[in-house]
C-alpha cells in the first residue's frame, strides 16, 4: 500500500523508538504463555495482544505488543529494552522448542481508517491502530504524548520503569495489558495479590500542571509529604503516579501547581 492509497481523513507516520522481536518454533506459543501477562489465545484470536513480562517479585520487566504474524509472534517494545527483553526470554528458553531474534521491521501508527493488514491498538482506542512491515506518512505529525495523558496510558521510559514499576499501579488491568484467568506467568503471584487488594496505594492519574517541569519531578502536599512523581506532559496536562491517601491540599511539583483530573 502507498500514501495515495490512504484515505483523506487518514495521519499516519511511522512509529519511533521501537524494536521488533520474532518468536518462532512449534513451542512458541506454551513457551510465551507462561512468561507474559496476558493469555497468549487473545494473540491468536485477535490478532494483536497488550501484555509485560514481570520479575518473580512482580515488578516490570518489560512491556510490549504482540502480534500474530502466522508460524511466528512478533513482539513489539521499547528499542531501549529490546535487547535486555531478549535476553531474558533467551534465559527462560531452557530446552523450549522456540527460536527468538531481533528483526528488522517497520512499524507504521496512525489514527483514521486503517489500511489493510492494519491492526487496532489494544490498549485503547484512541491510540488507532499499527501497521507492520510498512512505512507509510501522511498528514499533519501526531501528539501521541497528548493522546496517551488523555486515555492514562503509560509508556517505558517514561511512566514505566523496568525493575520499578507494578504494572496494576500503572493500569495495566484497565489497558488490556493483563488476564488473571489465564494461570500463571512469572511474577504473578504478587500481581495476583495487588489484584485482590481493596485499594492500591498509588494510582497513575490524569493531571494538570501550570507549568511545565522535567519529567521525573517529585510531587508534595502542603504538609511537605512526597506524593508521588509526574512525568510525560502535553499542553498543560500531564501523567504522575501518585499516593491515593496524600492528594487533600494544595499539590505542587517544583514550582508549578498540579491538580488531579482524573485516576478512576
Amino acid at each position: 500500500m502507498t500514501e495515495t492509497t490512504l484515505p483523506p481523513e487518514t495521519v499516519c507516520a511511522p512509529a519511533q523508538g521501537r524494536a521488533v522481536l520474532r518468536v518462532t518454533g512449534e513451542e512458541r506459543l506454551t513457551f510465551l504463555q507462561g512468561q507474559v501477562t496476558q493469555d497468549i489465545n487473545r494473540v491468536t484470536r485477535d490478532g494483536i495482544a497488550y501484555g509485560a513480562m514481570l520479575t518473580p517479585q512482580g515488578k516490570l520487566l518489560a512491556d510490549f505488543l504482540m502480534i500474530n504474524a502466522g508460524d511466528a509472534v512478533l513482539i513489539d517494545v521499547a528499542d531501549s529494552i529490546a535487547d535486555g527483553l531478549l535476553q531474558r526470554l533467551m534465559m527462560f528458553k531452557l530446552r523450549a522448542k522456540v527460536s527468538i531474534m531481533r528483526e528488522d521491521m517497520a512499524i507504521t501508527r496512525g489514527l483514521g481508517t486503517m489500511p489493510i493488514g492494519a491492526l487496532p491498538d489494544p490498549r485503547h482506542p484512541s491510540l488507532g491502530w499499527r501497521l507492520y512491515g510498512s512505512t507509510l506518512t501522511q498528514g499533519a505529525p501526531i501528539d501521541w504524548d497528548a493522546l496517551r495523558i488523555a486515555a492514562r496510558v503509560p509508556e517505558t521510559g517514561a511512566e514505566l520503569q523496568p525493575g520499578e514499576s507494578f504494572i496494576l499501579e500503572l493500569d495495566f488491568e484497565r489497558l488490556n495489558g493483563v488476564d488473571f484467568r489465564k494461570g500463571c506467568f512469572v511474577g504473578q503471584e504478587v500481581t495476583a495479590r495487588m489484584h485482590h487488594k481493596t485499594e492500591l496505594r498509588r494510582g497513575l492519574m490524569r493531571v494538570a500542571v501550570s507549568s511545565p517541569v522535567p519529567p521525573g519531578t517529585t510531587v508534595t502536599n502542603d504538609a511537605g509529604k512526597v506524593v508521588g512523581t509526574v512525568y510525560t506532559q502535553s499542553n498543560g496536562q500531564g501523567l504522575a503516579l501518585l499516593r491515593v491517601d496524600r492528594l487533600d491540599g494544595d499539590l505542587r511539583a517544583g514550582e508549578a501547581q498540579v491538580k488531579v483530573l482524573s485516576h478512576t
